[in-house]
């Protein structure tokens, strides 16, 4: 059966801080993740496996040569309230 042009295509999704080159770069068993929605990291997601609750509360600065400020800059992301497994973008900082 043909794939309609209009169909999206799956990826595989990508755990932040996986190497490029990482033949499988995807969120492994046993492990705890949030998905990054927005900004220079949406898409990705941040392994989260052994974090206190406080840390998951607070959410987290992310280093990112792709943001606002390039290398050496972080991306802020917090938990979305009602939807524990995604965090949001809420800006960059240097």
């Amino acid at each position: 059966m043909l794939r309609s042009m209009y169909e999206p295509i799956r990826l595989p999704r990508r755990v932040y801080g996986a190497d490029h080159d990482d033949p499988d770069p995807g969120p492994r068993p046993g492990r705890a993740y949030r998905e990054l929605v927005g900004g220079p990291l949406d898409g990705l997601l941040l392994d989260v496996t052994g974090w206190s609750a406080a840390a998951l509360a607070e959410g987290a600065a992310l280093p990112t040569e792709i943001g606002a400020y390039g290398a050496g800059g972080r991306a802020l992301y917090t938990p979305r309230p009602g939807a524990s497994g995604k965090w949001d973008w809420t800006g960059d900082t240097p």
